[in-house]
């Protein structure tokens, strides 16, 4: 019986899943393998780290696996594209397939039926497909112009905001008025392993740019604790996202009525109020929504891929 191997290459973490043509047979799961965030060295080691746990826990070995289908951003650049095939190439044998995340989470959402994805981990984008096989994206373009919603998008406007109301004195006043309790900024300074403004300006301002979405679980932590601005932040973030898919509706499913909608990403797993900003501004906008509410997983996506293409 032939075995399959899907990768969800994401920016902060790496899933993989190895299954048989029916059944998933092991999971495995490692640090961040994007290429251009971590590195050609960096990414060989996660993946052949989750390679080898779900190997492990499917007790097979890596020459036994037959097909392999990775999504990951960025893949439609040979840039990308090229090296993580080369880097696979030398974990596991057999055919491999690069796809766009997009790609393996519409495929793990809807499993070839029109929908529209909405991902929001490190970076976002919404993905769709409708019945006619047309496709549409929006977002998804980097952190510098795009990928609204994102944990790296998260972590910098919270950070923004935190230094905006400490210009207004208001971070200070605020501490003060909740017994000393610790400020956005001070909490997101931590996070950084910084102790002074000036040290944290130097970090925000760096080249190549920081790790921002290092900062999202501090936002969510602050959220739940009733910090305005973390509360404000994450509200945002749900109202971009619903403008996304809102984009992708619009341009493949205007005079279609009800459509399927999707998410996937660490954003809307960990956290509720992004979701039900979400799910609201979207319904609002677009009350033919239909809305899955479970998280998808991509990475069944990239299994379900490297079965079919092996059937083709």
């Amino acid at each position: 019986m032939a075995n399959f191997l899907g990768i969800d290459g994401g920016g902060s973490k790496t899933t993989c899943l190895i299954g048989d043509e029916t059944s998933i047979l092991g999971a495995g799961s490692a640090a961040g393998s994007n290429l251009v965030r971590v590195g050609e060295a960096e990414a060989r080691e996660a993946l052949a780290t989750a390679i080898r746990q779900a190997c492990a826990v499917a007790n097979i070995t890596p020459s036994q696996i037959q097909k392999t289908c990775v999504g990951l951003a960025g893949a439609a650049r040979p840039e990308i594209s090229d090296p993580v095939c080369r880097l696979i190439a030398e974990l596991v044998p057999g055919e491999i397939e690069v796809v766009g995340d997009m790609v393996i989470a519409l495929e793990a959402a809807f499993a070839g039926d029109p929908g529209v994805i909405v991902i929001a981990g490190t970076g976002s984008i919404a993905y769709g497909r409708n019945s006619q096989g047309e496709t549409a994206r929006a977002g998804g373009w980097g952190f510098a112009i795009s990928d609204e919603g994102s944990g790296h998008w998260i972590g910098r406007a919270a950070l923004a905001e935190a230094m905006r109301a400490q210009d207004r004195g208001a971070g200070e006043n605020e501490a003060k008025a909740e017994n000393a309790k610790p400020s956005l900024l001070e909490s997101l300074m931590k996070s950084w392993h910084v102790r002074a403004r000036e040290q944290l300006v130097l970090a925000a301002n760096a080249i190549p740019a920081p790790d921002f979405a290092a900062l999202f679980p501090t936002v969510l932590s602050l959220a739940d604790q009733g910090d305005l601005i973390a509360l404000g932040v994450l509200t945002q973030a749900g109202a971009e996202l619903a403008s996304l898919a809102r984009t992708v509706i619009m341009r493949l499913f205007a005079n279609a009525g009800r459509v399927s909608v999707a998410i996937a990403g660490g954003v809307f797993s960990s956290s509720r109020l992004v979701r039900q900003v979400f799910y609201s501004r979207l319904r609002s906008e677009y009350p033919d929504a239909a809305m899955n509410p479970g998280v998808t997983e991509p990475v069944r996506g990239a299994l379900e891929l490297a079965r079919k293409g092996a059937r083709k």
